[in-house]
């Protein structure tokens, strides 16, 4: 709304920028509006299916961006501090509520108990605190309802058998006992069948899942259903290759925890990450708000040649 005053007070004219305020029934309507011909969306994966469904059957094109549940593969030959310092930021930066935040830790071969002893006293160590104080590492979360829902998706973990190395349930800030305050929590020994690791927590828990080997790692980023961003870790440029070509991401970092492409990538991921042939932003966001007009023409010179019964030429 703020924007929306501010071009207004810049001059833009009245149509060209528009903010609409409403719930499904708004959606609708511009999803079903002959004059809109395009619609991009973000939010959950089951909402963007709708979206895009919808959309395409009105003769829209739709870009839809559903969940995430982006994993980073911590190889035994990898630096363990900068690997370390990776997931600290990208699990637990904007109190991991970001669709490329890193939620799974998948440790490789022997390097999982070194992994989580060093993320532990990280974790317990996080600076909890509201936005205004810039010492804080990590704030609230965005409402209450989420609150709950994490905390429950906290509870659910420990009902499944995973393994709880720190728990961010307890936390008390002195002047705000009634904030959605959540500390950084940990889960080691989590399996791909459970629902902390199906789902996207959308929170500041992360889950440390071993791995025995390469294939393994792999194998379970590729039968997830998200596909928006992965990284891997590791000082073997064989495996960075072998892993940027086998998995079936959208975004893939190697030695970068948040692969977000630069301004000339487009940015966007796979699967049910992504509903739609384009990705958004940059180039590929450029061709889908616009569309190619090709226009042939000539001018006669008033001398006829007749008629012509194959396709034109421009002779």
């Amino acid at each position: 709304m703020r924007i929306a005053a501010l071009l207004k007070e810049a001059g833009l004219p009245d149509g060209v920028f528009n903010v609409v305020n409403g719930d499904k029934a708004a959606v609708d309507a511009i999803l079903h509006h002959p004059g809109i011909s395009a619609v991009s969306f973000v939010g959950s994966s089951v909402i963007a299916e709708y979206i895009y469904a919808t959309g395409a059957a009105s003769g829209k094109r739709v870009q839809a961006r559903g969940g995430a549940k982006n994993h980073m593969v911590v190889m035994p030959d990898a630096d363990l501090d900068q690997a370390t310092d990776a997931l600290m930021g990208a699990a637990y930066g904007a109190a991991g509520e970001r669709c490329m935040a890193v939620s799974v830790a998948v440790a490789v071969g022997t390097i999982g108990d070194r992994l989580v002893d060093k993320l532990e006293p990280r974790i317990r160590a996080l600076k909890i605190g509201p936005g205004t104080d810039p010492e804080a590492e990590m704030g609230p979360l965005v409402t209450k309802q989420h609150l709950d829902k994490v905390r429950g998706y906290i509870d659910h973990g420990v009902k499944e058998g995973a393994k709880l190395v720190v728990d961010g349930r307890g936390v008390k800030l002195q002047g705000y006992e009634n904030g959605f305050f959540l500390g950084g929590s940990l889960f080691d020994q989590v399996t791909p069948e459970m629902k902390i690791y199906k789902d996207e927590i959308f929170g500041p828990v992360l889950a440390v899942v071993r791995a025995p080997d390469f294939d393994y790692a792999a194998g379970i980023i590729n039968a997830h259903e998200y596909g928006n961003g992965t990284a891997i870790f590791t000082r073997d440029g064989d495996a960075a290759r072998e892993f940027a070509n086998r998995i079936q991401i959208g975004m893939v970092g190697i030695n970068v925890p948040i692969p977000v492409p630069m301004a000339f990538h487009s940015f966007g991921g796979w699967k049910r990450s992504l509903f739609g042939d384009h990705f958004m932003y940059g180039p590929e966001g450029v061709r889908f708000f616009t569309r190619m007009k090709t226009v042939m023409a000539r001018w006669p010179t008033g001398i006829r040649a007749g008629a012509e019964f194959v396709m034109p030429t421009m002779k």
